[in-house]
């Protein structure tokens, strides 16, 4: 049997059930024994971070190292968050229109 992915921090992962259902997020801290932050910089950025049950996410192999997301130093921002997603094939939506 497979050794499950750990939820470390900087981990990519897709949730599994819940409205955002399907999306891409990176997990940024640990909230409990079962619990992470994640965020996406777009449905749930970093000032709003989403907490979420491993049993509701889907772990992927890839960890992003998020001090080196912004090589140039200062604060990580949402728009951080959503070109790392994109750069390692996890794109988020660009819709032009809100759903609703």
């Amino acid at each position: 049997m497979k050794d499950p992915i750990p939820f470390e921090k900087g981990r990519v992962v897709q949730s599994i059930q819940g409205r955002d259902r399907g999306r891409y997020f990176i997990v940024l801290d640990p909230a409990g024994p079962d619990l992470v932050w994640i965020a996406d910089g777009k449905l749930h950025p970093l000032k709003r971070p989403k907490k979420k049950k491993f049993r509701h996410l889907h772990a992927k192999p890839i960890v992003i190292k998020l001090e080196t997301i912004r090589p140039e130093g200062g604060k990580l921002q949402d728009s951080d968050l959503r070109r790392a997603l994109e750069q390692n094939g996890f794109a988020v939506d660009r819709s032009l229109c809100k759903e609703g």
